[in-house]
């Protein structure tokens, strides 16, 4: 655990740098272009990740980068770095201020450092495997409410929800009538940063990237909650299906989630 501060500290340096140069730019004019029909990304995204890319190669020259808008040569270090850097560009774009910098360290697969930063929030959420989740340097730990009716959720829908019958909408019915409430915010990161706050008491998704859910995974399990698959089973940064609680509430939550998947209630 020890060993991890010192990939922590670059993360979060990296992500202080990035999330500086967002509030800067934040409801000036952009150009922006698209990935698809609604996906959209800025001269923000690619200044943001090219910030984090080159602090985090010079201090790591050997490691792997994986990282939202470029490519990036992998090589056989066992470390590799996972970049969402700028987490609910929708939101950005319109001057809605909820987007984040989220930067992860992965080695022998799973997540062991990462941290999270809202710059419009000036919230910085940092975990190392083995060594708690933080906010601002306040130890978090995820709610205790439960049951799912006393609850709060939060979830997002997959940019080509109007073409794609793998949607979620069945599943968000079915939750909004099972929980006392759900958000949809519009970046994945925060969700999950908020779930290890205790914020939000579950999130569950689909069609995520392993940039959108590398550092909140950690996050949410070093403050004591559970991450896996919509089944129920291990959860791996590759997967697209997530459901992330504080666990009092898991089982209800892939309960629901197997009934949407068969058609919801009868």
């Amino acid at each position: 655990m020890e060993g991890l501060h010192i990939y922590l500290e670059a993360a979060v340096e990296a992500a202080l740098s990035a999330g500086a140069y967002q509030r800067y730019r934040f409801a000036s004019p952009l150009d922006v272009d698209m990935k698809g029909d609604k996906n959209l990304v800025t001269e923000v995204d690619r200044e943001s990740e090219r910030l984090i890319v080159e602090r985090l190669l010079e201090r790591f020259p050997g490691h792997n980068i994986v990282a939202e808008e470029g490519d990036y040569p992998q090589g056989a270090s066992p470390f590799r770095w996972i970049i969402d850097p700028l987490d609910g560009t929708t939101n950005y774009t319109h001057s809605f201020p909820w987007f984040c910098v989220s930067i992860a360290l992965e080695s022998a697969g799973e997540p062991v450092a990462g941290a999270i930063y809202s710059p419009m929030h000036d919230e910085l959420f940092t975990a190392v495997k083995g060594g708690g989740a933080y906010l601002n340097g306040r130890r978090l730990h995820v709610s205790a409410r439960s049951p799912l009716q006393n609850t709060l959720l939060g979830t997002g829908f997959p940019y080509d929800c109007a073409s794609d019958p793998a949607n979620n909408f069945s599943n968000f019915i079915i939750f909004q009538k099972a929980a006392r409430g759900i958000r949809r915010a519009g970046a994945a990161a925060l969700d999950l940063a908020y779930v290890a706050a205790g914020r939000l008491d579950g999130f569950w998704e689909l069609k995520l990237k392993p940039w959108d859910v590398a550092a909140g995974v950690l996050l949410v399990r070093e403050a004591g909650g559970v991450v896996t698959g919509f089944d129920g089973s291990a959860f791996d940064i590759f997967d697209h299906r997530i459901v992330a609680s504080n666990g009092l509430i898991h089982d209800e939550m892939t309960a629901v989630l197997a009934v949407a998947a068969e058609g919801g209630p009868r």
